[in-house]
């Protein structure tokens, strides 16, 4: 779920003891490379039984590939499609992006027996365990290769309970459809629990409110999930707003970064003049903090190479230590109560809230 910035100051104990660490990488093989459609693949991974545990998953989640390409590493976040009850290998799916780094390199270069580096899984966008939710059925919205954690969520929740699923999956045309088969397979075994539109762009226009809201006709009191492009999902929460949903049931997976809006101020914290020091790999260095800009975004200004990947506050490549001062996190999804306490923050989603910010890079 996105749950939107934290109500209050992140403030930090200088004296806290390190409780947390950042994500370490495992060396992996691919054991596979499954052509889905024309421009997408999914990597199937050979976990080493001495790493089982390490990369136990809940449906929904992703980890972080790390990839180096031109002499370069570069960090990259994927969910898995596979769901620990049915699947009993780990996959995730990489759909190519036009002019992508990354994505272009699995496409192309990847293949079965290659050693990758990636992160233990991560993420928040996964069905809530609540024994009282167990009944309540799952609305879902996907887009483009927004289906990749759905189609782990819709798995998952099929083989491991009773609940009802809708599916409203919007692609370009049937030939960019990911898991097309697959997932009609599911609807036609499962057809008293498993509804699936498929919305094709080319016969219909992109998704709009009345699409979103004659979708929710019948679905009654259900958990919400929206996955995909960000004007898709701008467009889908606004109509589950309009529409009444409870806020707290629409979970929203993020793939992009989000940027202030250009009409709005950029800096909203109060600080009229921040100090900002940066420790990382051996150097230090002190800036003038520009208002608006993250502590990840100081970093790059100041020269050094430090580490992020999703930049959307869904992964923790980019996690630093705060040692003096305040920030503020605008997202949060994955660092626990007590991490956050012990000064951890998100850089990519962080501002500062006090005149001097100390900042360590462990």
């Amino acid at each position: 779920m996105n749950r939107g910035p934290p109500g209050g100051r992140t403030v930090v104990d200088t004296e806290a003891v390190l409780v947390a660490s950042s994500p370490r990488y495992r060396s992996v093989a691919v054991a596979r490379v499954v052509p889905e459609t024309g421009d997408t693949v999914s990597l199937v991974l050979d976990i080493p039984p001495a790493d089982a545990a390490v990369f136990t998953y809940r449906a929904g989640q992703f980890l972080t590939l790390r990839a180096v390409v031109d002499g370069g590493a570069h960090p990259r976040s994927y969910s898995m499609s596979s769901a620990p009850a049915v699947d009993a290998e780990l996959q995730v799916t990489v759909k190519r992006v036009p002019g992508g780094l990354v994505s272009n390199w699995v496409n192309d270069t990847l293949r079965a027996g290659d050693r990758i580096e990636v992160t233990p899984p991560a993420g928040s966008f996964v069905v809530d365990p609540d024994p009282d939710d167990h009944d309540r059925p799952i609305v879902a919205f996907a887009a483009g290769s927004g289906i990749t954690p759905v189609f782990s969520i819709v798995k998952e929740v099929l083989a491991s309970s009773e609940r009802r699923i809708r599916l409203l999956y919007a692609n370009r045309d049937r030939a960019s459809t990911i898991f097309a088969a697959e997932l009609d397979g599911l609807a036609a075994r499962h057809p008293d629990r498993l509804l699936i539109r498929h919305h094709l762009d080319v016969e219909r226009g992109f998704v709009g409110p009345a699409d979103v809201d004659a979708f929710l006709d019948g679905a009654g009191e259900a958990e919400h999930y929206v996955c995909g492009p960000g004007g898709f999902m701008e467009v889908v929460e606004a109509a589950l707003v309009e529409r009444g949903v409870d806020r707290r049931t629409i979970h929203v997976e993020r793939f992009t970064p989000e940027v202030p809006d250009a009409d709005e101020p950029a800096d909203d914290t109060g600080v009229t003049a921040t100090q900002l020091t940066i420790r990382l790999a051996g150097r230090r260095v002190t800036v003038n903090h520009r208002p608006g800009t993250t502590l990840l975004q100081a970093a790059r200004s100041a020269g050094l190479r430090a580490p992020s990947s999703c930049e959307t506050g869904n992964c923790a490549t980019c996690m630093a230590r705060v040692t003096e001062g305040a920030v503020r996190m605008r997202n949060n999804e994955v660092l626990s109560d007590e991490e956050v306490a012990d000064g951890w923050v998100l850089t990519c989603q962080s501002e500062p809230t006090t005149p001097t910010v100390a900042v360590v890079y462990e």
